[in-house]
């Protein structure tokens, strides 16, 4: 039974395409609140540029902080999937991310939205993947291409402009040729990990028949 979409489905996704993409991320305007991560906003500081995580922490407990500090995010994610999936955004990303997906990782287009939001968040990303798998609109197979295509260089464009800022006066490429290099290594490497699943699923299979014949 083919899903309908509907102008709402499509609304819902124009909106959350533009919430997770960083769009508006750095406008000075109130167009600002219709970005995601502008909207998860930043702890307060105690001391300085210090929040309630500290510096030099190591650990289990640094790790429990750290865990604590992506909470928010994954939480305010999973509302905003939710109430935007009611509308149908999911349906209406499938037909329209599916030609583009399907060649380039062998991912269904209901996964497009998690493929735009990986350029700015890890977190969000990987809490729409769960949310695929546990559905049904991913096998394990296509999660774990996707995963693999997610994580490397994980969060590629924020991660690239912010925590890798330092380097930047000293790389000799422009920082738009970087991002594209690394985009089409992470489509590589998920597709290195596409092939090694099917050589492996190959050899199953073949042992499946041995084991039946």
């Amino acid at each position: 039974m083919e899903k309908k979409v509907t102008w709402k489905s499509w609304l819902s996704l124009f909106f959350l395409i533009v919430m997770l993409s960083g769009l508006f991320k750095d406008v000075q305007s109130p167009l600002k609140a219709l970005d995601f991560l502008n909207l998860t906003g930043n702890f307060g500081t105690i001391f300085e540029e210090v929040n309630f995580q500290g510096q030099g922490g190591v650990g289990a407990r640094e790790g429990v902080l750290v865990a604590l500090t992506i909470l928010p995010s994954v939480v305010f994610a999973v509302g905003l999937i939710e109430t935007l999936q009611s509308f149908g955004a999911f349906n209406a990303a499938e037909k329209l991310f599916t030609p583009i997906l399907r060649p380039i990782l062998g991912i269904p287009g209901s996964a497009g939205i998690a493929f735009i939001s990986s350029f700015t968040s890890s977190d969000v990303g990987s809490v729409m993947t769960k949310e695929l798998f546990d559905n049904g609109q991913l096998s394990d197979d296509e999660r774990s291409v996707f995963t693999s295509y997610q994580y490397t260089a994980s969060a590629v464009i924020l991660n690239t402009i912010n925590t890798q800022a330092v380097l930047l006066p000293i790389v000799v490429w422009p920082i738009g040729l970087i991002i594209v290099f690394l985009i089409v290594m992470k489509i590589l490497g998920a597709n290195l990990v596409r092939i090694i699943l099917k050589i492996s699923n190959q050899k199953e299979l073949r042992k499946w028949k041995k084991s039946k014949a």
